[in-house]
């Protein structure tokens, strides 16, 4: 029987949403998900200080961020980009999963926590991925 549930939140600026959990009877977590593929614009920069930076960045969003007591400031932020195969010209794989821990049991697809999500969403898009040197993201590798 399956426990874990997923709701996909669509796509803004050409990355893929979506948030869920794996257990949604016995709530202590739930996972945010965005999948892109991004082209860098020149090939002397330093990635990997790039992608550390931007997860730094999303870290202290969120702690910084009002989860309407629904969360803990606590947080992991997986961001995966294989760094030693960027070239310019190549599109890579990009995927950026948060975990935040629940403070309180909560239905995981209540419209509350879908708004409450997805402008988090949003913001870590439009704050802590906006450089430009590496985010450029389409939806496809071609």
């Amino acid at each position: 029987m399956k426990i874990g549930k997923f709701i996909p939140l669509g796509d803004y600026k050409e990355i893929k949403l979506g948030y869920g959990t794996v257990d949604h009877r016995n709530l202590k977590t739930i996972y945010i998900k965005l999948n892109s593929w991004v082209k860098p614009d020149s090939d002397n920069t330093d990635f990997d200080k790039i992608i550390s930076l931007s997860r730094r960045e999303v870290k202290e969003l969120i702690r910084n961020k009002d989860l309407e007591g629904l969360f803990k400031k606590e947080s992991i932020v997986d961001l995966d980009i294989r760094t030693k195969g960027i070239k310019l010209d190549k599109r890579s794989f990009m995927n950026l999963e948060i975990t935040l821990f629940v403070e309180n049991h909560f239905d995981v697809k209540s419209s509350q926590v879908k708004n409450l999500v997805k402008n988090l969403v949003h913001e870590v898009i439009d704050v802590c991925l906006t450089n430009k040197c590496l985010f450029n993201f389409n939806k496809t590798k071609e």
